[in-house]
């Protein structure tokens, strides 16, 4: 990432930069790229939610869904997601609003349960730890702090995790109970698994009988570009290699629809699936199947999903666009930073040189321009190179994003020629 400067040249570099750092800080900017929301007009696309069912409320199958019932969700909606999620209909469930409220529960359910597979209890044993590809999502690594599971960091590939590095891992250490995976368009880098990535992780030899992968397939119908990524069915690949109960499959609507009131799925083996209604009838007489109904006769089909996620691609293309344009404009020849240009997903992810991303957020938010906290990208919030930036460009409007990241240039160039002239 270093280019070569003479010190009048870098002297100079170092001048400006901080004259342009004033100048951004007198401008008074109040700008958030934070969290990967959906921007309103992105919400707008789904307002017709909100008049459905419009009288109706009978499923295909004529059951009334304002009563009780119902613990798999509709038939319909989850053949809906069946080929969006890459999990058949009748083992794949359609449940509440929130997929990180699923895993929780997963979670929750293998602590104070046997998981398929499973001798004892999580909670019964010396240890728990998880892989946790870095850069990850911040909540997954939550997650694990909130239920004291050890967090193993693994290097995030272009590919998907390092493979290597997770099946030496899962081989020696049966207390290695899962891995958090994000397969396409992973959050914050954009990468998306390779096909030799999801067959290693369905054949790999594990030490612990009952590992799981939470394959949180998120951004499944996130797309950016115009061939959208296709990734191999780890479900199908797992039952193939005479390992069906290895993965829990999570994904949702909530950035298809209404972020606050969208569908959550689980899909699983036959056997997982069973595992999980039958803890879940235990905690709920089922889900919300009215806002079923409403996405059922919202979206109608698979077509209509992909439909709708043109429509969201429209909105969300231009603004990674500016990103991608600012960035090469701005930091381009510098050596100062590279910036990933994803196909899909709702980050960029921006690396600076080695110990300069929390100064470069700190800048940033004395200059008005709020950022993920640096770190929060890696296990218990530590970069160890402190170099990792996550941009979520989604919620501000294309000319927030485009002053936002022109700003962020700004900071990078402070902070990187500061750091050289040190």
């Amino acid at each position: 990432m270093t280019t070569e400067l003479s010190p009048d040249a870098l002297t100079g570099l170092l001048e400006r930069a901080r004259q342009d750092y004033q100048a951004l800080v007198g401008r008074g900017l109040s700008l958030d790229l934070t969290r990967g929301k959906p921007a309103p007009e992105q919400l707008d696309l789904s307002e017709d939610l909100l008049s459905l069912p419009d009288g109706r409320h009978a499923a295909a199958d004529g059951t009334d869904v304002r009563n009780y019932g119902g613990l798999q969700g509709l038939p319909e909606l989850r053949e809906m997601f069946a080929e969006v999620l890459q999990v058949p209909a009748a083992q794949l469930l359609a449940l509440g609003n929130s997929s990180l409220e699923l895993m929780h529960d997963c979670l929750v359910h293998a602590m104070l349960s046997v998981v398929p597979g499973a001798e004892t209890r999580w909670v019964d044993q010396e240890r728990i730890a998880f892989l946790c590809p870095a850069p990850g999502y911040d909540r997954h690594f939550s997650l694990c702090e909130r239920f004291g599971i050890d967090m193993i960091p693994v290097p995030m590939t272009p590919e998907g995790p390092d493979m290597d590095a997770v099946e030496r891992l899962v081989a020696e250490d049966p207390a290695v109970k899962g891995i958090w995976c994000v397969p396409k368009y992973s959050n914050p880098t954009g990468d998306s698994y390779s096909d030799a990535t999801v067959a290693r992780l369905a054949a790999m030899p594990t030490a612990a009988p009952d590992f799981r992968i939470f394959w949180d397939n998120a951004y499944a119908a996130h797309h950016l570009a115009d061939e959208p990524v296709e990734i191999a069915d780890l479900l199908a690949a797992c039952a193939e290699a005479g390992n069906p109960d290895r993965v829990f499959v999570f994904g949702s609507t909530s950035k298809i629809t209404m972020a606050g009131a969208g569908v959550a799925f689980f899909g699983s083996s036959p056997e997982n699936v069973r595992w999980l209604l039958a803890h879940n009838a235990k905690r709920s007489i089922g889900p919300d199947k009215i806002n079923q109904l409403r996405h059922v006769l919202f979206l109608r089909d698979a077509d209509g999903v992909r439909a709708h996620m043109e429509r969201q691609r429209a909105l969300l293309k231009p603004k990674f666009e500016a990103v991608g344009r600012i960035l090469e404009a701005e930091l381009g020849g510098t050596g100062l930073a590279t910036w990933t240009s994803p196909k899909g997903g709702y980050f960029v992810t921006l690396e600076v040189p080695e110990g300069c991303a929390k100064e470069v957020v700190r800048r940033a938010a004395e200059a008005g321009i709020v950022l993920t906290p640096a770190g929060a990208t890696h296990p218990y919030g530590d970069d160890p190179r402190d170099a990792v930036i996550r941009i979520a460009p989604s919620y501000p409007s294309p000319a927030e994003v485009e002053q936002a990241i022109e700003g962020l240039a700004v900071c990078v160039r402070l902070v990187g020629y500061e750091k050289r002239a040190a």
